[in-house]
């Protein structure tokens, strides 16, 4: 040992200890910064001092910098491998930043020592603990299974409130569930502390991807690699991302131009490209939907909005194209339903009126369709309608069906009635007009349970001389 070893000189010893004191003084008054400057003091004296890598451990823990202490810790233990607190704190160290393995190492090492330390018993559970949720949240993630994910990790994380690793998974996590508030919320946390940590860009650029801010996510995640070049996440995210918005676009171009069955391809192209991608996909799927609509496959169309809806239910542009596709295939009930979910949404004029008039489609839908027993079209002429009316009512009449069975006649009869109806109706402009408009019919004075469709027939043939079945049954 050198006589020039300033480490053993009595005086430095007692000067170190002196400091050492003052920083004790400061840690029990919780000042925490001012016990740290004592303790430097006392390590600047002492170097191989062990206790006062110890203190100042301590001390940087409770300013939560549990890197630095750990490297005291370290530095304790090297000096004095017999340095109990010295490995708890290293070991504490460990598990606040999430490393459990080197966690678990340092509490055993301490009960090597002390076979009875309670403190390091209740340790290592807690970073066996950590090790079970890390192996579940592997599996989880595996399976897709998200929140399980995340109960794994705040759990993991109540012992280890200092790991980002853990943070950042939650984060990725909760964006995959569409929590995208919370998910950057812990991004931004940890970037304020580390404003180069990639995988918190990543998360950050996949919360506005999943947002749909398309651009402004690139850029997040081009930043992300060039803090990690071979961050495989960011990289993936960014292609997808740039793949997304062109076929997206390509979908709209070839739209815009009226080349629907490109812009159906295109759109569903796009669908492909990443199916975690909740937003983006919505949008995709209800412009698929109107692309479905224009080629008349309104069946598609419905079942793409569906799928639009169930991915995003506040999508208020999805249940409008549904619920006139519905409208299109007169499933008027489905149609009120949806107009009624937007207009409870969004309580404006349009869509007011929009509910207005599939309310009164559905109620016209309720009657009988006069349109449909005769025949015709809604557009139908005058003289379509009396042709019409000929043919069905001559086909229907009961004396054609006299020989036939009681049920036959029975129900030929009230087909007959049903064709007299609906020509009193469709002959008539006034009628015919509250009819098309949804109005009630009795209202105007049109009593159809007191109807005769004989009267209706003779009326129209000229009354009972005028036709007879045996010289005109050929001619229907």
């Amino acid at each position: 040992m050198s006589l020039f070893d300033l480490s053993f000189c009595p005086f430095l010893h007692r000067e170190a200890e002196s400091f050492k004191e003052q920083g004790n003084a400061f840690y029990v008054k919780k000042d925490y910064a001012e016990a740290f400057n004592y303790y430097t003091k006392a390590i600047d004296m002492c170097p191989k001092n062990a206790s006062y890598y110890g203190n100042r451990a301590a001390t940087l823990m409770m300013l939560c910098r549990y890197r630095d202490a750990l490297e005291d810790c370290q530095q304790a233990v090297r000096l004095d491998n017999t340095f109990i607190k010295g490995h708890l704190r290293e070991g504490k160290c460990h598990l606040l930043l999430g490393n459990a393995m080197a966690a678990s190492r340092c509490f055993q090492r301490v009960l090597e020592l002390e076979s009875d330390n309670s403190q390091a018993q209740q340790e290592l559970k807690n970073a066996e603990s950590i090790l079970e949720y890390e192996r579940m949240a592997e599996i989880g993630f595996e399976k897709r299974d998200f929140r399980m994910v995340v109960f794994c990790m705040d759990r993991a994380l109540d012992s280890a409130s200092a790991c980002h690793k853990f943070k950042i998974l939650k984060a990725e996590c909760l964006a995959l569930l569409g929590r995208y508030p919370e998910a950057q919320s812990v991004a931004s946390d940890i970037l304020r502390m580390d404003s180069t940590n990639a995988d918190a860009l990543y998360v950050r650029g996949l919360c506005l991807y999943y947002e749909d801010c398309i651009d402004k996510a690139v850029q997040f995640f081009v930043q992300a690699l060039r803090m990690a070049p071979d961050h495989d996440k960011a990289r993936l995210a960014c292609r997808n991302a740039k793949a997304l918005k062109a076929k997206k676009e390509e979908g709209n171009k070839a739209f815009k131009e009226g080349n629907y069955e490109a812009a159906y391809e295109l759109y569903s192209e796009a669908l492909t490209i990443d199916p975690n991608n909740i937003k983006t996909n919505a949008k995709l799927y209800c412009n698929r939907a109107t692309v479905g609509s224009k080629l008349k496959k309104l069946e598609q169309a419905i079942e793409d909005c569906t799928k639009a809806i169930k991915l995003d239910e506040t999508y208020i542009k999805a249940y409008l194209r549904r619920a006139q596709c519905y409208m299109d295939t007169e499933q008027y009930e489905e149609a009120v339903r949806d107009y009624e979910k937007v207009y409870q949404t969004e309580k404006t004029k349009e869509h007011k009126q929009l509910l207005k008039n599939a309310q009164l489609e559905l109620k016209k839908s309720k009657r009988k369709d006069y349109y449909k027993i005769l025949g015709v079209d809604k557009k139908a002429t005058e003289e379509e309608i009396k042709k019409a009316y000929r043919k069905r009512a001559l086909l229907h009449h009961p004396d054609r069906h006299s020989g036939a069975s009681a049920e036959v006649q029975k129900e030929e009869e009230k087909k007959f009635k049903e064709v007299g109806e609906a020509f009193s109706v469709l002959s008539d402009p006034k009628k015919k007009s509250r009819y098309d408009t949804g109005q009630d019919l009795e209202d105007d004075g049109m009593n159809m349970g007191d109807f005769d469709a004989n009267n209706i027939f003779k009326a129209f043939f000229g009354g009972p001389g005028g036709f007879s079945f045996e010289g005109n049954i050929c001619s229907v």
